[in-house]
């Protein structure tokens, strides 16, 4: 189930996220999406989809902060 655009992310994402926030979000989950399809690569019995959600959030979490209700960049701060 990747996501071809930031239209189709979860609403969650849609409505907190930056718009480069959810460009990131949708790149690592895509990628991750297609790294883990074989389940002997995750490290437990967690679905391809929730470890792809995982590593898409890590993602945003290295360029991106929450400040009070709002992520901004960490590279403005």
């Amino acid at each position: 189930m990747p996501y071809s655009n930031l239209k189709e992310l979860p609403k969650s994402v849609q409505d907190h996220l930056p718009k480069h926030a959810q460009e990131i979000y949708r790149e690592a989950f895509n990628h991750a999406w297609e790294e883990y399809a074989d389940s002997s690569k995750r490290r437990s019995k967690i679905s391809r989809e929730a470890v792809a959600h995982k590593v898409a959030w890590a993602a945003v979490k290295l360029k991106y902060e929450k400040k009070g209700e709002h992520w901004v960049s960490k590279i403005l701060h």
